[in-house]
């Protein structure tokens, strides 16, 4: 799961995945601002199949947060 969210956020951001791990922070570490963050929420639910509702994705600030979200959901 972490991998592929990995994958994901690379993708979706450009970023190198060799600079995103577990406890890279969306804002802080890869600079992305609201707008590229319900982007890569979107991919999120589109890949994995799940609903992120807004007032839960406010709360997913890195990627181990996004990790333990979908594990929960799915």
């Amino acid at each position: 799961m972490e991998e592929k969210v990995i994958k994901l956020v690379s993708d979706a951001t450009k970023i190198d995945i060799a600079k995103i791990n577990a406890g890279t922070s969306f804002v802080d570490d890869l600079n992305l601002d609201s707008l590229d963050i319900v982007e890569l929420m979107m991919k999120m639910e589109d890949e994995f199949g799940v609903e992120i509702p807004e007032e839960d994705a406010e709360g997913l600030k890195s990627v181990a947060d996004v990790v333990t979200y979908l594990e929960k959901k799915q």
